[in-house]
Parts: C-alpha cells; sequence; structure tokens
C-alpha cells in the first residue's frame, strides 16, 4: 500500500468504503473514544470538518476501545452520543484497533508513516492531498491548534 487512498475501510453499518473516494483530497484521521478525558474534541474536529469541508478537507473519525475500554461496545450507541452532544456530521467508521495483531491496516500504514505506536485515543493523522501523513499530533494537541497545518495542505 502506498497511500491511504489504497486502503478500505468499515462504516458503521458494516459496508466497506474505498478511501480512494478522497483520492486528491485532505484527510484528517483521528481514533476516537466517547468514554475519554478528550473526548471534547468532538466539538473542535467537527469545526474543523464545518470550517475546511467546503475546500476539501474531510474528517474522519475511528471508535477505538483499546485504551482504557472508552468507547461504547454498540456502535449505534457512539454515533449517537456523538450526533447529539458534539453535533458530529463528519463520517464515523467501524470500531476498530489502531495497534497490536488486530489493528486496522490503515493505521499500521499511518504508524509506519509517522510516528510508530499509537499511545492514546485522539490521535490525528492530517493527511496530505498525495495521500501520505503530513503530520501526526498527539491527544494533547486540540484540533483548533492545527488549522493552520490544514490551510497549508489545502494550498
Amino acid at each position: 500500500m502506498n497511500t491511504v487512498y489504497d486502503f478500505a475501510v468499515r462504516k458503521t453499518n458494516g459496508d466497506l468504503i474505498s478511501l480512494d473516494a478522497y483520492a486528491g483530497k485532505p484527510l484528517l484521521i483521528v481514533n476516537t473514544a466517547s468514554k475519554c478525558g478528550y473526548t471534547p474534541q468532538f466539538k473542535g474536529l467537527q469545526e474543523l470538518h464545518q470550517k475546511y469541508s467546503a475546500e476539501g478537507l474531510t474528517v474522519l473519525g475511528f471508535p477505538c476501545s483499546q485504551f482504557a475500554n472508552q468507547e461504547f461496545e454498540d456502535i449505534q450507541e457512539t454515533t449517537e452520543f456523538c450526533e447529539v452532544n458534539y453535533g458530529v456530521t463528519f463520517p464515523l467508521m467501524a470500531k476498530v484497533d489502531v495497534n497490536g495483531e488486530h489493528a486496522e491496516p490503515l493505521f499500521n500504514f499511518l504508524k509506519d508513516e509517522k510516528g510508530g505506536e499509537i499511545k492514546w485515543n485522539f490521535t490525528k493523522f492530517l493527511i496530505n492531498r498525495d495521500g501520505h501523513v503530513e503530520a501526526r499530533y498527539e491527544p494533547a494537541v486540540e484540533p483548533a491548534e492545527i488549522g493552520g497545518d490544514i490551510e497549508k495542505v489545502l494550498g
């Protein structure tokens, strides 16, 4: 696999979606959790999505329970929680593992491109128009702090 656009991932309903649907467009890929100290970042992620989607950016959320089991078991609970509490309209995918032998292949690619193992929820990967990791942000970095980098990849 050469770019993120070479991967297919599962949507919340279980259907496969090829990320080549986003080819040529920047992405912000985030492993999320609904019961984490960083969960309020959903608001900032939604704000980025609203601010930059017309210019081509898509935020993609990947719920993950690998860190202290901080995600709902039922994906419907996750999507409802995000919509009701944070107004999330950006795509949420099926729940994934981001580390270990069952890690989603997309996340193995992201980790190989920048920074190695994911340490916690809300690790963010900014993908440029060529499908490569432009930057990686650890969980403590607030979404609002990366607007300048997003503007650079939007060109």
